[in-house]
């Protein structure tokens, strides 16, 4: 892990999406966050030492899904699978798959395997699935601010944690989508295994691009700086999270991921940003979402 010294956090910005204003100052205390996403090694480790199951690995209960075919309520993930054309970006389903099999010991699906990935970042992770490893491990997910605030390695009012450029001098500095999204990418291509690019001011490797990583704050549609919403301490908590309620399936939480992965592209998705920022269900792990873990100082 690397220390992170106490600093003030211009947080957010005004540029790019309407829920990464307004910008604001947060001051952020000291603290230790892993130097990689974790990786397959990592976690194989705590589920050899622990019999943990993730939430993509669990049997489904048909009661949960009234109408639906019981024949289809079997284990798996969200697999990214590129399109054969330009499709309409609008559309999710344009690229992405359910895919019977799937997890982080499958990430493609059955007959894939992590034998050959393992400094490749655990993928398939649902919010519970990665709070269980650092919990094990002793540590904790860093929170919203203290993400953005390490990813920026010191930093201050820059779009990309390397400078105002996307890529300067025409070099990715991150493992990003290079090309037309979804069916025409010439960089990696699929996530990478951790510390092939540069370590940012702090000495933290893809704290921007290859997989996006959860935090620990509940999603909210705008920042809520401190002090600007007039609620006890023991409440804020809970009227975060029903803020955060996904509106299409009552009772599912959203938490906050950070970091943008290996499918943000310009023409869809300029989010490999410190500030940048994606809602994401607590239940559901994909093929491009990791994490990392901090701890205090």
């Amino acid at each position: 892990m690397v220390m992170i010294p106490a600093g003030t956090l211009l947080m957010g910005s005004d540029e790019f999406y309407p829920d990464e204003r307004p910008v604001h100052e947060r001051p952020v205390a000291a603290f230790r966050i892993d130097r990689y996403e974790v990786t397959n090694a990592e976690y194989a480790v705590f589920v050899d030492a622990t019999g943990y199951v993730t939430v993509a690995e669990r049997e489904l209960d048909p009661a949960a899904f009234p109408g639906a075919d019981p024949a289809e309520l079997v284990p798996g993930a969200m697999v990214f699978t590129p399109s054969d054309g330009p499709v309409d970006l609008r559309d999710w389903r344009g690229w992405w798959r359910w895919q019977p099999g799937a997890s982080w010991r499958h990430p493609f699906g059955p007959g894939s395997s992590i034998e050959d990935r393992q400094r490749h970042p655990v993928v398939h992770v649902a919010y519970e699935d990665a709070q269980a490893y650092a919990t094990w491990a002793g540590k904790r997910l860093p929170s919203e601010a203290e993400h953005e605030y390490a990813a920026r390695g010191g930093r201050v009012g820059e779009r990309f944690a390397w400078g105002h450029e996307a890529y300067p001098g025409g070099v990715a500095q991150a493992n990003t989508w290079l090309g037309r999204f979804p069916y025409d990418n010439r960089g990696v291509g699929d996530a990478a295994p951790v510390g092939s690019y540069p370590p940012n001011g702090y000495g933290l490797y893809d704290m921007i691009g290859n997989v996006w990583e959860w935090t620990s704050d509940y999603y909210s549609p705008r920042h809520v700086p401190p002090g600007s919403r007039a609620v006890d301490a023991g409440g804020r908590e809970n009227l975060l999270a029903a803020a955060s309620a996904e509106p299409d399936f009552p009772g599912t939480v959203r938490r906050v991921l950070k970091g943008g992965s290996q499918l943000c592209s310009p023409d869809y998705c300029l989010r490999f940003r410190p500030a940048a920022r994606s809602p994401q269900a607590e239940d559901t792990g994909m093929s491009h979402i990791g994490f990392r873990c901090a701890g205090d100082a």
